[in-house]
């Protein structure tokens, strides 16, 4: 393998595409199917949905991008407060409220797609240099590593185990071995503590109690359910705690592309363009919210992924989504995921979250952002305290009335301000390519 990756998985041949896309599916399993768990949502639609919008998003992105969709945790805060809202009325189901709300999230990513459209990379960057994007990208990893910690703590050994498995296979192992350490991460973490009795009984009843085929969402949860039986008081209330949310994730979505494009060593914020990106990752969203599934997101799971085996061939991901479609009508499939030790999933999410704050600190080196500057200093300095002291305050967020807004959504909007605001911002996207004040993706 060369340091510049695996650009073309086809020469390694289906068979091995394969459990490539297997080890993606896995490696968005934990968090995607945990988002559901949350928050009540259907498990079996959340994976539909995922798979969908990873596909629709890689069209939309002229099938350039090696990026997966799965379930946002930005917006869980959100349907717990229209859950209460709208739980508290009988006979009403809070979902298709929610579901409305974060429909209309979803056009604000169509909104600003608009506007990198029509003004293009250049002129929108300059709100996202990489003081801004790099620091964002730190502190989506950092917000989650305490998720991990909390899982791993569930069984020690079984998320050591998971780690030193990663590890190992990555490190010293040879061909496959190497390229596939997550998933053999999970499985044999998961096979151990099968072994060992580690397993949840109830989880492990439920598996053989669940069906083989099944359709994977309800009607009653879709937007659909809505006509002719709406309390407009209701779905504007969902509408305006739902929408704010997409300000964070916006963002996150920019430095994930951002991530990735440091990752991959190709600019995808210009080619096929952020105006692209955005508009998939917002329709996607729409899409999976139509139907009662979680808001997607571009996932960090997956980006760490890329970084630790370097095969960067989008046609993975595909694999991967396609294969999360069709085990979406597989109530089994759905239950053996559940019963997964939370150890390991906490385990391998230690690394890989590790490894998107890890991207960060690679794209503010790369990129050379100079710390001798107070504006920098501050901006970063603000952008971290703000979303780690927000994200693990009491309340876990910023409550401005109906409106909570979470740490990543206040960092990243205060770093944008304050860019736009002091004196000095002399960043250009694009300039130099590869030089001293440019986007640096080794193009």
């Amino acid at each position: 393998m060369s340091d510049q990756g695996i650009r073309d998985a086809r020469k390694l041949g289906m068979p091995k595409m394969l459990l490539l896309g297997f080890q993606h599916m896995f490696a968005m399993f934990g968090a995607t199917v945990l988002v559901p768990a949350l928050t009540g949502l259907s498990v079996s639609a959340t994976l539909l949905f995922a798979g969908l919008g990873t596909l629709l998003f890689h069209f939309l992105a002229k099938g350039k991008v090696p990026a997966f969709l799965g379930s946002s945790f930005a917006f869980i805060g959100g349907y717990h407060a229209v859950n209460a809202l709208v739980g508290n009325t009988e006979a009403l189901n809070w979902i298709p409220y929610a579901g409305v709300g974060v429909i209309c999230a979803g056009l604000l990513y169509v909104i600003l797609s608009a506007l990198f459209r029509a003004f293009g990379a250049k002129a929108v960057m300059r709100y996202f240099p990489p003081i801004v994007t790099g620091p964002v990208i730190i502190c989506i990893g950092m917000t989650l590593a305490n998720s991990a910690i909390n899982n791993c703590s569930a069984n020690w050994w079984i998320a050591l185990l998971a780690i030193a498995i990663v590890v190992v296979c990555n490190i010293w192992g040879k061909g496959m071995i190497k390229i596939i350490p997550i998933l053999l991460g999970v499985v044999g973490s998961y096979a151990v503590a099968a072994l060992c009795g580690q397993l949840d009984p109830a989880k492990v009843a439920a598996i053989a109690d669940a069906k083989w085929l099944g359709v994977p969402f309800h009607m009653k949860d879709t937007v659909f359910s809505l006509f002719g039986n709406c309390d407009l008081g209701m779905l504007g209330s969902a509408i305006i705690t739902m929408m704010p949310i997409a300000l964070a994730t916006m963002v996150e979505h920019i430095g994930d592309m951002c991530a990735i494009s440091s990752t991959v060593g190709e600019n995808f914020i210009a080619k096929p363009g952020l105006h692209r990106t955005l508009l998939g990752d917002g329709l996607a969203t729409a899409l999976a919210a139509m139907f009662g599934a979680p808001a997607n997101t571009t996932y960090g799971e997956n980006t760490g992924v890329l970084a630790l085996t370097k095969v960067y061939d989008p046609r993975v991901i595909r694999i991967a989504a396609v294969l999360a479609v069709i085990f979406s009508f597989c109530p089994k499939f759905a239950a053996l995921v559940s019963a997964m030790p939370t150890a390991t999933i906490g385990g391998v999410s230690l690394i890989l979250y590790g490894m998107i704050s890890a991207v960060g600190v690679r794209n503010v080196v790369e990129n050379q952002v100079d710390f001798t500057k107070n504006r920098n200093v501050i901006i970063a300095a603000l952008i971290m305290s703000l979303s780690l002291g927000i994200t693990f305050s009491s309340n876990g967020a910023l409550v401005l009335g109906p409106i909570s807004l979470s740490g990543l959504a206040v960092g990243a909007i205060v770093g944008i301000l304050l860019n736009a605001i002091l004196p000095g911002n002399d960043y250009e996207f694009g300039k130099n390519e590869v030089g001293d004040t440019a986007v640096n993706f080794k193009v």
